[in-house]
């Protein structure tokens, strides 16, 4: 009789009860709720949810914050997302508004290959309950275009291209936080490079955070293009353009200083039970998931 009962204690040691497919912590990494991240996100002027390209939970998520959202914020809610860039609006406005067929939005817009798995079901619910949807991300041409030249590039657009970006001149501060550890990533230094403009490994560096940068002013000018007091903007975009409150969000704060901002930041983890430190005060709430989930691709 001892055995069966050892066994069982093993088992219970090795597997738990439940398998959730994800943790809600604070930005102390105390766990918290869905509820209170729907609460304050209703609450708030622009909801920031970043998210893992590639992550289910992520975008099943986002799909419940948007029903939920549109359920109590009902006329007050509008959706916004890095997947569409600025000079697809029309095309992304025809298709929400009920003129165009899915086939003909995927003519006319550069959509994400994991669009009809991850961001269409948010794009037909729009459709369905008439949410406005914002192409908020800089056309991908004008990034390269700074990654490869300089911010100074931007002067030789087009009036029309220049209407799809942040109105110019576009401060960037490669010293903040994010942008510094990602030109350090890439072998820069310490985030006082020049220009831009001579082709060296530094400027290189740093032409490609100031591409980053670049989407991060035009989302945020978007956004706020399309806010008004008493509406809640949902936000989708990738992790690194809003975790530790900054990118999108340092924009925003330059123009709005006291816009009510909440962000997620979604992290992959071991053990969603035990978030690590470094996962601290990434956003209001860390989104953990099972490093194990399965991939959109």
């Amino acid at each position: 009789m001892r055995l069966p009962v050892l066994l069982l204690c093993l088992l219970a040691f090795a597997f738990r009860a439940d398998k959730p497919a994800y943790r809600l912590y604070t930005p102390a990494l105390k766990s918290t709720s869905y509820a209170k991240l729907l609460r304050q996100a209703a609450e708030a002027d622009v909801v920031l949810f970043g998210e893992l390209h590639n992550n289910p939970i992520c975008h099943w998520l986002e799909f419940q914050l948007t029903k939920d959202l549109q359920a109590i914020r009902k006329g007050n809610l509008v959706l916004g997302a890095e997947m569409f860039e600025a000079d697809n609006q029309t095309a992304l406005s025809d298709y929400v508004q009920g003129k165009t067929t899915s086939k003909e939005l995927a003519v006319q817009a550069r959509l994400w290959p994991n669009f009809d798995t991850d961001y269409k079901p948010i794009a037909d619910f729009a459709r369905e309950q008439h949410i406005p949807f914002i192409a908020t991300n800089v056309p991908r041409r004008y990034a390269r275009l700074v990654s490869r030249q300089g911010l100074s590039a931007l002067d030789t657009i087009s009036a029309d291209g220049k209407r799809q970006v942040a109105p110019l001149p576009i401060t960037v501060d490669l010293t903040l936080p994010g942008y510094k550890a990602m030109m350090e990533m890439m072998g820069g230094t310490d985030g006082k490079a020049g220009a831009g403009q001579h082709g060296s490994q530094p400027d290189m560096t740093a032409n490609f955070a100031r591409a980053q940068a670049i989407k991060d002013a035009t989302m945020a000018y978007f956004i706020l293009q399309n806010w008004k007091s008493g509406q809640t903007v949902l936000h989708f975009n990738g992790d690194y353009h809003s975790k530790n409150f900054e990118g999108i969000v340092w924009y925003l704060r330059q123009k709005q200083p006291n816009l009510k901002i909440l962000t997620l930041s979604s992290v992959e983890l071991s053990d969603i039970e035990k978030p690590e430190v470094d996962n601290r005060n990434l956003a209001d709430f860390v989104l953990a998931i099972p490093a194990d989930m399965t991939k959109t691709y």
